[in-house]
């Protein structure tokens, strides 16, 4: 099932989305939120209708870094040994079609597309036989960084978490398994040119791997979210460029940049 949150004449919903045809979506609106047992009430709006919000609002956004070898090459790095975390804060989160703003401490911006995982339940400390036990599904990302930042700052709070680096979308697809999860394409395009290719089998540490790791050191929450690692072929965006994230088996997320006024 494809879970969009999204807004209607100023009321904020969740919708199961039904369609295959881009101009024939529509949302069957969700009774309550997805994260426990729901309903749908069989009250549906055209997509076309309505304005797309991030997927979830995540308490904290859990990043992993270098976790594509050739993307880590590609930017003169090793290849960490074990899963490489930081953080982006949950007002970095945007959605589908809303903006990038440009930040103005910056002049090399740069997109990563991701697979982001949507966790569905409280936990900690989850072994690997139960990480699909604490899953929700997936959603496609874009890890916007300030590239000449994070090079010159050792801690990547400001190059990572602005406002506006993480957009988020289209939807939530929780029909996906682990295995299915571990070999999807990833693909991103600015301006209709492919940047980046890769499949999530080419990440150094699986989604497995990166639960069990991050929930050693802390509890994750219903709605938070972890990225798993952008492909080789990351580069820049200036303003007036459209950048669109796509993944297999969910959808494409896709976003403009502008200058931030």
């Amino acid at each position: 099932m494809r879970i969009a949150r999204f807004s209607i004449d100023g009321n904020v919903a969740f919708g199961a989305v039904e369609g295959d045809k881009p101009d024939e979506l529509v949302l069957d609106i969700i009774k309550g939120i997805p994260f426990t047992d729901f309903e749908l009430s069989g009250t549906k709006v055209p997509l076309s209708k309505v304005r797309l919000l991030p997927p979830v609002l995540p308490n904290k956004v859990v990043a992993f870094g270098r976790n594509y070898a050739e993307h880590a090459r590609e930017l003169g790095n090793e290849v960490p040994d074990a899963p490489f975390a930081f953080f982006k804060p949950s007002t970095s989160v945007i959605g589908s079609g809303d903006a990038i703003q440009y930040p103005a401490f910056s002049e090399e911006v740069h997109h990563e597309a991701e697979l982001a995982v949507v966790i569905g339940r409280l936990c900690r400390e989850v072994p690997r036989e139960r990480v699909k036990d604490v899953i929700f599904g997936y959603t496609c990302a874009n890890d916007v960084t300030a590239r000449d930042v994070q090079k010159r700052e050792k801690q990547w709070a400001r190059a990572k978490g602005f406002d506006t680096s993480c957009p988020l979308g289209p939807w939530v697809e929780t029909g996906l398994d682990l295995e299915t999860a571990g070999d999807l394409t990833v693909q991103l395009t600015v301006n209709g040119q492919q940047r980046q290719l890769g499949r999530t089998s080419e990440m150094i540490h699986s989604i497995e791997d990166l639960i069990v790791n991050i929930t050693e050191a802390m509890t994750l929450l219903p709605g938070d979210v972890i990225l798993t690692g952008t492909p080789a072929g990351v580069g820049p965006l200036v303003v007036g460029d459209e950048v669109a994230v796509t993944i297999e088996g969910i959808g494409t997320l896709t976003n403009k940049v502008v200058k931030r006024g």
